[in-house]
């Protein structure tokens, strides 16, 4: 998608602080952290909400999982991390290209909502 932000930092055209990547994820600091650690992991393929996965991309959205978890214990988050998709209008989804975030580094605070 020409106009999305994360497909231009995925063709190199934004930078971004890379921490992983390989052919099908990508996994960079978030620019606005909301913890002392926070980082985003995207797939490569761009799918503007959830409601675009298909049953044919369950081994990427695993992968995606994994990777995060992975990226979470390198980091440090040993003592547990939050994971969040944020998906739609109302589910505060900002950038059109799904993506999970990873916080951690801290206690966080109560449940969402």
């Amino acid at each position: 998608m020409s106009d999305c932000l994360f497909c231009k930092i995925i063709a190199g055209e934004i930078p971004a602080d890379t921490i992983y990547q390989d052919d099908d994820v990508l996994a960079f600091r978030d620019i606005s952290p909301q913890a002392p650690t926070h980082f985003l992991v995207i797939p490569k393929k761009h799918y503007s909400d959830l409601s675009q996965i298909t049953e044919a991309d369950d081994g990427l959205i695993g992968k995606l999982v994994r990777t995060g978890a992975e990226l979470a214990e390198r980091e440090g988050l040993e003592n547990g991390y939050r994971v969040i998709f944020n998906n739609g209008p109302d589910g505060c989804q900002i950038v059109f290209h799904i993506h999970m975030h990873i916080l951690g580094g801290r206690k966080l605070r109560g449940p969402l909502g």
